[in-house]
């Protein structure tokens, strides 16, 4: 996963000092209606993928909270068939990977999972949640990230034949297009490209 050295200050104490609003975890529920709009008017369709990315906390206190968590999903999965894999990328960042055909289980997960953590004081640990997207007619990745610090989404499309080049045409057609159904970075100094180790890949893998 291909995180640069600005993630802290983008995601994290940078971001949320300079933040116009704060981070409300009820904010995800947005994704339920936006992916209706995403497949039907923009043509790009769920992968079935979205993740939590955070920071650990070496205490005993966060991991009873991420105990937590893990229950919680692992009661979910019973329930709705989401799976979730927890993973720890080269630079340190932690990973809640969760997998559903359902995107609106997705969204429940991830709220649940996020919203845990705030509950249990966690919430400044919180660094950005991602919802991926394929356009239909030829596969290109997209992402919708929501940035905890910043309480606000952004897109981010990276090119599949490229490891550090975005699609700005792209990003503008998702931008124009769920303004006001999503609320969005107005700040594109915030809209951080959240790279994967290769093209083609995941941010978190």
């Amino acid at each position: 996963m291909g995180l640069l050295d600005g993630l802290k200050s983008i995601l994290g104490t940078k971001a949320e000092t300079d933040a116009t609003r704060d981070a409300d975890p009820a904010d995800l529920f947005g994704m339920s209606t936006a992916y209706i709009t995403m497949e039907a008017d923009l043509g790009y369709r769920p992968t079935g993928d979205a993740a939590l990315c955070f920071a650990d906390v070496d205490n005993t206190d966060f991991q009873d909270a991420m105990a937590e968590v893990e229950a919680i999903l692992e009661a979910g999965e019973v329930e709705t068939g989401t799976t979730a894999d927890f993973t720890t990328d080269e630079h340190g960042y932690d990973w809640i990977v969760l997998h559903d055909d359902e995107f609106e289980d997705l969204v429940t997960s991830i709220h649940f999972a996020a919203d845990t953590l705030i509950e249990a004081r966690y919430g400044s640990r919180l660094l950005a949640a991602l919802f991926a997207f394929e356009r239909e007619r030829d596969g290109q990745l997209v992402y919708w990230v929501y940035s905890f610090r910043r309480g606000a989404y952004y897109p981010f499309a990276p090119l599949a034949d490229d490891a550090h080049e975005r699609d700005p045409s792209a990003e503008f057609k998702l931008d124009s297009n769920l303004d006001g159904e999503l609320t969005i970075e107005a700040n594109k100094e915030f809209w951080y490209p959240m790279w994967p180790d290769r093209p083609g890949n995941h941010p978190w893998q």
